[in-house]
């Protein structure tokens, strides 16, 4: 995919919006990027897209904020302070992955070798007067979300 640039807060929102768009149900998206990037505004722009109504807050501290938003179940994890990849059992991460539940997650490096493959991955790079965003498919579901978000967005 060639890079996006968004130029501030909104759009990075809205490019959460308009992936909420076409993730409609659950599978696994990781995002990365240095701190301050946005990845938790990119969630933001997600959730306030499905529905929810309250603020979206980075889950550093907590590892995992769960969402039941409709009847939609969307777990968003922040591993940055993930001391090993194996934490994540005691999180009972692996039941996160049935198929019905949306799982979003900042820091998947710090978890390699424990994530299944993602059906996407979004790199949010920090540039000058913006951000520069691309993504990369790695299931069929994650190809089609990729057809629909290079189709919507300027590139």
């Amino acid at each position: 995919m060639k890079p996006v640039f968004l130029e501030d807060e909104t759009a990075m929102e809205a490019f959460g919006a308009t992936l909420a768009d076409f993730m409609d149900t659950g599978g696994l998206v990781t995002l990365s990027g240095d701190l301050g990037a946005g990845k938790t505004t990119l969630v933001r722009g997600f959730m306030h897209a499905i529905g929810h109504k309250g603020a979206v807050k980075s889950p550093t501290y907590t590892l995992v904020e769960p969402y039941d938003i409709n009847g939609r179940s969307v777990m968003h994890f922040d591993l940055y302070r993930l001391s090993t990849p194996e934490e994540l059992e005691y999180l009972g991460f692996r039941d996160y992955l049935d198929g019905s539940t949306l799982c979003l997650i900042e820091w998947p490096e710090k978890a390699k070798g424990f994530l299944p493959e993602p059906d996407l991955a979004i790199s949010i790079g920090v540039v000058k007067n913006g951000r520069q965003i691309c993504w990369q498919s790695f299931s069929e579901k994650g190809a089609l979300v990729d057809q629909h978000l290079s189709a919507n967005l300027p590139s």
